[in-house]
């Protein structure tokens, strides 16, 4: 399946080198020669118009703060996309969210995207971790949550490609909690210095 990613600061960009020669990549980004200069640094990409990007995927990451990322989601393009939303929908000073409890980022891009299929994913972790050995994120979780199985799956090979475990929570709307705990991660990683080399997991104890 095709993957487009929308937007290329830092999760865009080490999302797009994680997937380089695992999948057929569009890159698009404001700055078209952005897209261009990295697309050719990578196996199997190119560089291209947000729409064209969107036009040729099956599969539409949306690496964008969320107000940019609610733009793109009215795009008539996306009928009957895969979307994958790795927004967190946070004030500008970082200290907590916009939204949250009774609805999610995600919810309202689905919303907004009414005929695409939204799954949320990538939003729990830091983009540091990309740069990392692969082998060693090939336990870290990346959670899921989207109402439609179909997409849950191709979001989930997705996530095994980056080298990342996929680990879902049901329905679209499980984004309620995974943006307060990417938020959680924030704080700790920044607000309280312990660096972005983390992410959150869950740990099976035996009884």
């Amino acid at each position: 399946m095709t993957t487009a990613i929308i937007g290329l600061g830092n999760m865009g960009k080490g999302l797009a080198q994680r997937l380089s020669g695992q999948t057929p990549l569009l890159l698009a980004s404001r700055n078209p020669d952005d897209a261009a200069a990295l697309a050719i640094t990578l196996s199997g990409a190119q560089g291209v118009s947000v729409e064209a990007a969107i036009e040729g995927a099956d599969i539409v990451v949306l690496a964008l703060g969320y107000d940019a990322a609610l733009s793109v989601a009215a795009l008539p393009q996306l009928v009957g996309k895969i979307v994958v939303d790795l927004t967190n929908p946070v004030l500008p000073d970082f200290s907590g969210l916009q939204i949250g409890h009774t609805t999610s980022a995600a919810e309202e891009i689905q919303k907004v995207a009414s005929g695409a299929r939204v799954v949320k994913g990538f939003n729990t972790i830091f983009a540091g971790l990309f740069a990392t050995d692969r082998a060693a994120t090939s336990t870290v979780p990346v959670f899921l949550a989207g109402d439609d199985q179909d997409a849950l799956s191709a979001v989930a090979a997705l996530v095994e490609k980056a080298s990342f475990v996929p680990e879902s929570v049901g329905g679209l709307d499980g984004a309620r909690l995974l943006e307060p705990l990417a938020m959680l991660n924030i704080r700790m990683g920044y607000g309280l210095g312990k660096g972005t080399s983390r992410a959150p997991t869950w740990t099976e104890v035996a009884a």
